[in-house]
């Protein structure tokens, strides 16, 4: 039945790829097998209580799982800002929000962007800033120590473009010092070497509706007791941009840009008024257009916020339907936390439902159980079918795939595709839903074939995004402005094709294992661009190589199985900080967290390794689970911007060691004729 729809469904571009002759038939779950048989008692316990633990975190009501994500405090710091910016800063939530901000404060004073980490200079002048405007007192002693903080880490002019940005809005920072982002960004056509496409998909987000405020450049009072004088050395109110960047030669990309800024900067108000209010224009339609159907462009806070102040700054009045929308959007993103308020960058809910779904299914959950179904249901629901940003440098791909959030119909990625096709895949669903996940399924394998790079790589959005030299803009400085392949992605990629049939036989997975050897470490690792960091990134990569047959008795292979048991921590555990970013010497360094015990047991094994160090990662989680079946974790173990912005999924120390442990159980399985269902 299934091999006989599934070339009807997207002809022809269902016949574009090359696909394995039984694909759809390995979407449907094996239930021959239960890994509980066999394995140590302890260990089916803690997979028993993991698995009722993360049953009773599901939405039962929609089906999916959804917990908060965590980031530093900045998020919260600037909702206060735009609170004030709307002449709204007297609510009741600020003083809230504020409370969350002290909580997090360091004993050194300052704040970080990553928890445990140290201090840094634009999330805690950020945060002085929001205290300020929520009424605190710069005599009260944690502003004192946030002061002297800022000092020792270079002051005020060193934060980073955002920080200016915002400041320079409420007259507390002079326009000169901050970079242009004019409007005319959007009169560049998409052939055109340099235009909004060339850049990340989140970069574009933020920079569009941000480019209309620059060309405003609205002048907000700051409350009286909110200035920031006292934070200036003397009495400039800004440096020259090339004063707190590094240095460089003369004839350097950076300086040619740095001159193209004061250029701008000069003619700023002086050219034809026609030009700038036609790109003013194509800012605010694209900026609308992105809207539709969305919890803001792209569904992540720095856009809302910024479409926030466009719209204010185009004259929409505080009635307009889409500006209501989306202060409701930056509404939904608050998490109340014992009298604080703190605010996430966005939700994940279609990331933590599709692992969720993982893990359950790896420790045996009978695949036909209701929270399987119901999850698998949502997901299938949230396919999304339009085109978004990446059809303009992928105009053949056809729609199909899955985004992060609850509504982001316009920046469909290839991890959460991927990581949800293989979600499905272990769900048994009745007509005519098992239909609708083959179509899903063909549709999202089309769309993530399409989206393969020339360097034989999968990055997170965009296809070809890799122009370097856009890294040296000015506003680049979030260490986020291209979306180049990375290892982790092209990895988890190559596990869905494995799993549906995919080998080294066919070309394009050749140009995927070829990438992955190039991205190598030289002592074995590889990088972790979305998850912290070496341990994320060799994990996944492994897992990757396996799925299609590689076999992984190779050197490289057995290599990178080596490092991770060279990390492997006393406690059996495994961990590493946030900090493997700046100084790699750090990688595999930091204390053991759930999560990342649980990718380097699932790397070791998808390696062909169960010998002691398996056995005592093991130990460690069951050991370290509490007994209502849940882990604690106290890092961030995910990454938005390396060097700049952290992510701490909440449910990352519930769902992987879960997985882990119903991987590891399969060392003990054997062949049975029905998996042992799991009561709702």
């Amino acid at each position: 039945m299934i091999e006989r729809l599934v070339p009807d469904w997207l002809s022809p571009s269902a016949r574009r790829y090359r696909k394995p002759k039984d694909w759809a038939v390995h979407l449907r779950p094996d239930l021959g097998f239960s890994p509980q048989d066999g394995a140590p008692v302890p260990l089916q316990e803690a997979a028993r209580k993991g698995v009722e633990a993360l049953l009773r975190m599901q939405n039962r009501e929609d089906g999916y799982w959804h917990a908060p994500l965590k980031a530093d405090t900045t998020c919260t710091s600037d909702t206060i800002m735009l609170l004030n910016f709307l002449g709204r800063g007297g609510s009741v939530k600020v003083r809230k929000m504020a409370n969350y901000i002290l909580n997090q404060q360091l004993e050194d004073g300052g704040w970080p962007i990553f928890k445990n980490g140290p201090a840094d200079i634009s999330a805690t002048v950020k945060a002085y800033w929001a205290l300020k405007l929520a009424g605190h007192a710069p005599h009260e002693p944690r502003m004192a120590a946030a002061r002297k903080k800022i000092k020792e880490l270079g002051g005020i002019h060193k934060v980073n473009t955002y920080t200016k940005f915002y400041m320079a809005l409420f007259g507390q920072y002079d326009w000169r010092g901050v970079p242009t982002i004019p409007p005319e960004l959007m009169l560049f056509p998409k052939w055109f070497y340099f235009n909004i496409y060339e850049m990340s998909s989140w970069t574009r987000a933020i920079v569009v509706p941000l480019s209309i405020v620059w060309a405003f450049q609205p002048a907000i009072p700051c409350p009286a007791h909110a200035t920031l004088d006292e934070l200036f050395p003397d009495s400039r109110r800004f440096v020259p941009l090339k004063d707190v960047m590094p240095k460089q030669p003369f004839f350097s990309w950076t300086n040619f840009f740095l001159l193209w800024d004061n250029a701008l900067k000069a003619i700023e108000g002086h050219g034809g008024h026609w030009i700038r209010v036609w790109a003013l224009r194509l800012a605010e339609d694209w900026m609308l257009r992105h809207l539709q159907d969305s919890d803001g462009i792209g569904a992540i806070y720095p856009p809302i916020v910024n479409t926030v102040m466009a719209m204010k700054c185009l004259g929409y009045p505080d009635t307009d339907p889409r500006l209501v929308e989306q202060l409701q959007v930056l509404d939904r993103l608050e998490w109340p936390e014992d009298g604080a308020v703190n605010v996430a960058p966005c939700h994940a809910p279609v990331w933590d439902t599709a692992i969720s779904v993982i893990a359950l299914a790896e420790c045996g959950v009978d695949r036909r159980h209701p929270a399987m179904v119901s999850a698998a249901r949502w997901l299938i629901s949230q396919e999304i079918k339009i085109k978004g940003d990446w059809a303009v440098t992928n105009p053949q791909g056809t729609p199909g795939g899955w985004a992060f959030e609850f509504r982001n119909p316009f920046y469909a990625d290839i991890d959460d595709s991927a990581m949800v096709m293989l979600a499905l895949r272990h769900v048994h669903l009745e007509e005519p839903l098992s239909r609708e996940r083959e179509k899903a399924c063909l549709r999202g394998l089309n769309w993530l074939l399409s989206m393969q790079s020339s360097s034989g790589g999968w990055a997170a959005f965009d296809k070809e995004n890799v122009k370097a030299i856009l890294t040296k803009i000015p506003f680049a400085d979030h260490n986020a402005m291209i979306d180049p392949p990375t290892a982790d992605i092209t990895a988890r990629v190559l596990e869905l094709l494995g799993y549906v049939g995919y080998d080294r036989a066919y070309a394009l997975v050749e140009r995927a294992v070829r990438f992955l050897r190039r991205e190598q470490e030289a002592d074995g690792s590889w990088y972790g661009r979305w998850g912290v960091n070496y341990i994320y990134g060799t994990w996944q990569v492994l897992r990757g190589l396996s799925a299609i047959g590689e076999d992984m008795r190779q050197p490289y292979i057995q290599k990178a199985a080596e490092w991770l048991k060279s990390v492997q921590r006393e406690d059996g555990g495994w961990g590493e900080t946030c900090l493997t970013y700046e100084d790699p010497a750090q990688k595999g360094r930091g204390p053991s967290t759930p999560s990342q015990t649980a990718w380097a047991v699932m790397g070791l094994l998808a390696a062909g390794v169960s010998d002691e160090s398996v056995h005592r990662g093991i130990d460690y989680l069951v050991r370290t689970q509490k007994e209502d079946g849940t882990w604690d974790e106290n890092e961030a173990t995910g990454t938005g911007f390396p060097k700049v912005y952290y992510l701490e999924y909440t449910m990352y120390r519930q769902y992987f060691p879960l997985q882990a442990l119903g991987v590891f159980q399969k060392t003990f399985s054997r062949p049975r004729n029905t998996a042992a269902p799991v009561a709702p």
